[in-house]
């Protein structure tokens, strides 16, 4: 049984966007400390990002027509604070945030790459 693509890309969307809801979560209510600096505000973002990257998976799965802007204005939004990251925060975040951050941007490269290849296969 072949698996379309853009239900894996879906699935990564929905997996990520989970992942950082709990984490964040735990955070921002305090059930969770982590052993290294932790920039609030990227907490939030990182929550945020989560419910939206949440709702893209859901518009992936739907094949919504609007599927493949939203994932790469996710995508952006990651590349964005990241280089925030690396550059004006670099004294400040914490090497796991950064990693993290990276991570994020891979797995929304890789969903981009497999809505792409879906969406050019309907054409």
């Amino acid at each position: 049984m072949k698996i379309p693509k853009q239900k894996i890309a879906a699935a990564l969307a929905l997996f990520i966007g989970v992942m950082s809801v709990i984490a964040g979560s735990k955070v921002l209510i305090g059930n969770s400390t982590p052993d290294y600096n932790v920039l609030q505000w990227l907490v939030i973002y990182n929550v945020t990002a989560g419910f939206l990257s949440i709702g893209v998976a859901v518009m992936l799965w739907q094949k919504n027509k609007l599927s493949m802007a939203s994932a790469l204005m996710v995508f952006v939004a990651h590349a964005f604070v990241l280089l925030l990251l690396v550059t004006v925060f670099s004294e400040v975040a914490a090497v796991d945030s950064m990693k993290a951050m990276i991570f994020r941007s891979v797995i929304w490269i890789t969903i981009i790459i497999l809505n792409f290849k879906t969406s050019k296969n309907e054409i």
